[in-house]
């Protein structure tokens, strides 16, 4: 029997042999399970696929303007924060843009530090700790010069 390439391509993703005859419109017995057979391949694990990272729907909900920021095209509570529902949680946009530029959470909150009002391009925000070293560099500053930077 030869195997037919989009139905070993989706056993090899993983879908289940009912999600594969759903898709293609095949008979799961008859084309799908000698299929999977012939590749030596294990049944699928039943269940739901695992979700999405809040990361990686960040990514989906993201797009790039023409001066270098990042605008969002998902949902934003009543006071306008762009943000996701993701494990039972609601994470800002802000917060998830922070995560991915550094590698860990916010001290706090994390706001758009660029000077762009809902910016979420990663990289463009700071946490509590860097507005309050940004606050005391400035102090520094004016200490020195006399005038703000």
């Amino acid at each position: 029997m030869n195997v037919r390439a989009d139905v070993a391509e989706l056993l090899r993703a993983g879908l289940s042999d009912r999600a594969i005859a759903r898709q293609l419109n095949v008979d799961p017995k008859k084309t799908v399970a000698p299929a999977r057979a012939q590749l030596g391949l294990p049944k699928a694990k039943p269940g739901r696929k695992p979700a999405a990272s809040a990361e990686d729907l960040f990514w989906k909900r993201v797009k790039p303007t023409a001066d270098g920021h990042m605008e969002w095209t998902g949902y934003r509570t009543e006071e306008g924060t762009p943000g996701l529902k993701h494990g039972g949680r609601f994470h800002t946009a802000y917060r998830i843009a922070f995560r991915i530029a550094h590698g860990q959470d916010p001290w706090g909150y994390a706001l758009p530090s660029c000077g762009r009002d809902h910016c979420v391009k990663p990289g463009h925000h700071a946490d509590r700790d860097d507005r309050a070293r940004e606050k005391q560099l400035d102090s520094l500053y004016f200490a020195i010069f006399g005038q703000s930077a």
